[in-house]
């Protein structure tokens, strides 16, 4: 039997893969075979070389501003079809900010508008090629997060688009699935992991112990991208260690 996770041939496109999560997703299908495509914000590649979280070797990056609507549609015309899609970027603003007009704006242009200008940029050619869309969102999409409406609101918009997109292009012959990962070590969750007491409490929420990583997060994205997962659509995987189990 062929190796179900071997990617060799496949185009893969990590939508916010020059760091944190979509970083260790992008990284993971580059360890199983895949050419890999990543987007940032920043100009180029060498403006990652000293972020903690990056890890830019054998990746191929583009610059891609998603708060531009038509910058999808862009990237797509550039680089052409890809077999797998990956969703990752994302943003939050803490201290109340996310309850003005402006912060609440701000995260769901990015979270939630993007997703869906990127998904319909890509749409084509996912379908030429059978592939799959994978939306990472978060286990805020399932509870509040009473400080950041916004950011909850738009990873439950997301979850629910991968319903909703995975039941309407199946007849496409392409897959859309998702990931809510919960606790992982990013930019996005330094308030509560570089703060000690912060950590600790979160820890003793998570029933196995620990938080989350990049790379596990990449073997639940392998999984919905490969042959394994062929009789999936429209679901999230969440991946957070139990904490949402009570």
């Amino acid at each position: 039997m062929n190796n179900p996770l071997d990617f060799s041939g496949k185009r893969v496109l990590v939508i916010g893969g020059s760091s944190g999560i979509g970083n260790g997703i992008a990284q993971g299908f580059r360890a199983h075979g895949a050419a890999v495509i990543v987007t940032g914000t920043r100009p180029d590649e060498g403006d990652y070389l000293e972020a903690e979280d990056s890890d830019l070797r054998g990746l191929t990056y583009h610059r891609l501003d998603v708060t531009d609507r038509d910058a999808a549609d862009a990237l797509a015309a550039e680089i052409g079809a890809v077999d797998v899609l990956v969703q990752s970027q994302g943003v939050v603003r803490y201290k109340r900010a996310e309850f003005t007009r402006e912060g609440w704006d701000a995260v769901v242009d990015v979270n939630l508008n993007s997703v869906m200008d990127v998904a319909r940029a890509f749409h084509q050619g996912l379908a030429e090629r059978g592939g799959n869309m994978i939306v990472v969102s978060s286990v805020a999409a399932f509870k509040s997060t009473i400080g950041t409406p916004a950011y909850a609101a738009s990873k439950a918009g997301a979850a629910s688009l991968v319903k909703t997109l995975g039941e309407a292009w199946a007849k496409d012959g392409l897959r859309v699935n998702g990931i809510a990962p919960g606790l992982v070590p990013t930019k996005l969750t330094a308030v509560t992991t570089d703060h000690p007491e912060r950590r600790e409490a979160s820890l003793r929420a998570i029933p196995l112990g620990r938080m989350g990583t990049p790379e596990d997060m990449a073997g639940a994205a392998l999984f919905l991208a490969s042959p394994l997962a062929s009789y999936m659509t429209g679901q999230t995987l969440v991946v957070d260690g139990g904490l949402t189990l009570s």
